[in-house]
């Protein structure tokens, strides 16, 4: 196992994502007020980038483009989210938090999706 270092706890507030180079990869921290998660910054479904658009409320990553939502406690897809998040393994110890970074994990995209149905976009 490879651990890193990403941050002392006390850098990601309760209820907020963050996003860490951990060795040349980005890597969003989630404190969902029972514990950190540790992802791949963006989206499985279009590439948004969680960092601007994660919403983190009673222990549920939600993205705001499409509304994919996800369990941080158990990792769960939440309604209608078709994709999985993948997960980093995390761990803290001494005040740090640590994430095994034995590669990097990525999403594979379909290609040719032009239409964007953003529930909050303004015709």
């Amino acid at each position: 196992m490879t651990w890193k270092k990403v941050c002392d706890v006390g850098d990601v507030d309760v209820n907020s994502v963050k996003i860490f180079d951990v060795g040349g990869v980005n890597v969003l921290i989630t404190n969902y007020g029972g514990g950190f998660r540790a992802t791949p910054p963006v989206c499985p479904h279009m590439e948004e980038p969680l960092a601007e658009s994660g919403i983190v409320a009673n222990c549920v990553l939600t993205c705001s483009k499409h509304l994919w939502a996800w369990d941080l406690r158990t990792t769960d897809m939440i309604g209608e989210t078709e994709k999985p998040l993948k997960f980093y393994e995390t761990r803290e110890e001494d005040g740090a938090l640590f994430v095994n970074m034995v590669e990097e994990l990525v999403y594979e995209f379909e290609s040719g999706d032009e239409f964007d149905d953003d529930f909050f976009s303004q015709s």
